[in-house]
């Protein structure tokens, strides 16, 4: 027996290919197994055959791995995670250029052999995976609405442009609005006091100026477009699908809260201004919360795509650019906080407009003051204390 071997896995929905090298990079074994646990368990045996110390890599962290992964977790086995632009990249450097999965599960297991910069897969605990499957279903939820609203703004424009100038189609009053009256027509009959009366009774906030507006829209036009009838219908559906998306997004956003406030990590994150739950949540699921694995800030702010990346070559340097690789729903968490925190953060408008004045524009203003809060996230985290506008003075021996 071998003392130690280097299992890639291409992982797949429906089936996963293993290739085994050994310390020479000579094939051992190539195997395509089925995504099911009798299976995986074989292969797994025989894998532990051949070796007394094996170290796995795959390209997935989750989804179709996830039943691998738990697998190899609970059996104790050395597991390293390669992401798949780094397989693709690494790809062009061996022998031919076609593309399989079991070609794929080579490089992984040679690069895994070669490495040793690659880091361990951190498995999950049960908490961020919910905020993780919650999160992802917000951004889905989300994605469909301004689909929709896009839509239907697209929609009332054929029919009563003078209306959609004057709604705004992300509040409820409007959508409430549209459910009932759709063509100038109709809002002149009904009138603006009757319009008020009606969204009164359907609890709309500021229900007289929006009957106002729309009243106003209605008398500039006095023409009926072609095909306004079944225009009109079309109007009403999608105002409907978009109040449905609201409260299909409210009630996630009510999960994320809750299963937020219950995790041990939610008085530390949500101490520092600019982020909330959904934020906090959202940070959680890209990070864990783990700072042990980011040893330092800088690392923390490389994987948010906040560090810098330097692209020198002879004469020429300090040309920094955005890297590519980089968790962009994480850097979103930084960014829109430190937006948030300037409106709401003494101290976050004080450094905002020091950089403005240092000639800065908003965008990279608000960059670097993201930046700056992924060190103080990072030092809070690696302390467990909350967040204090006054640092605590630390008494010397």
């Amino acid at each position: 027996m071998m003392n130690r071997i280097w299992a890639g896995v291409d992982a797949g929905k429906s089936h996963h290919h293993c290739v085994v090298l050994d310390a020479e990079g000579v094939k051992l074994l190539s195997r395509r197994v089925g995504n099911d646990e009798a299976e995986i368990l074989q292969l797994l045996a025989d894998v532990l055959d051949l070796a007394d110390e094996v170290t796995w890599a795959v390209d997935l962290a989750d989804g179709g791995a996830a039943l691998l992964i738990a697998l190899l977790v609970n059996h104790d086995q050395a597991l390293l995670y390669i992401p798949g632009r780094v397989v693709n990249r690494a790809s062009g450097g061996y022998r031919g250029e076609g593309k399989t999965d079991a070609r794929d599960a080579l490089v992984i297991a040679d690069q895994a052999r070669m490495r040793h910069d690659l880091n361990p897969l951190r498995t999950r605990d049960e908490a961020t995976v919910e905020l993780k499957l919650f999160t992802a279903r917000r951004t889905d939820l989300v994605c469909d609405r301004t689909r929709v609203v896009n839509r239907l703004r697209g929609t009332l424009t054929a029919i009563f442009p003078a209306l959609e100038r004057a709604l705004e189609l992300t509040n409820a009053g409007p959508l409430v609005l549209l459910t009932g009256y759709q063509a100038p027509a109709a809002i002149r009959r009904a009138g603006a006091n009757r319009l008020e009366s009606w969204l009164r009774n359907r609890k709309v906030r500021g229900a007289a100026a929006l009957a106002r507006s729309a009243f106003e829209a209605a008398e500039r036009q006095h023409t009926a477009v072609v095909g306004e009838k079944a225009i009109a219908q079309m109007v009403h559906t999608l105002a409907r699908e978009v109040m449905t998306l609201n409260e299909k997004i409210a009630e996630v956003d009510k999960l994320i809260e809750s299963r937020f406030r219950e995790h041990e990590l939610a008085p530390v994150i949500a101490s520092l201004p600019g982020i909330g739950p959904l934020l906090g949540a959202e940070f959680l699921a890209a990070t864990s919360g783990d700072m042990s694995f980011f040893a330092t800030p800088d690392r923390l702010a490389g994987f948010a795509g906040l560090a810098p990346a330097p692209r020198d070559s002879g004469r020429v340097s300090g040309n920094l650019h955005r890297p590519k690789r980089y968790h962009r729903g994480l850097q979103r968490v930084f960014y829109t906080s430190a937006l948030i925190s300037i409106r709401t953060c003494a101290e976050s408008r004080r450094f905002y407009d020091r950089k403005r004045a240092e000639g800065k524009r908003h965008t990279q203003a608000v960059l670097a003051l993201a930046r700056r809060r992924v060190n103080v996230l990072w030092a809070l985290l690696r302390d467990g204390r909350c967040y204090q506008a006054i640092p605590p003075v630390t008494a010397l021996p």
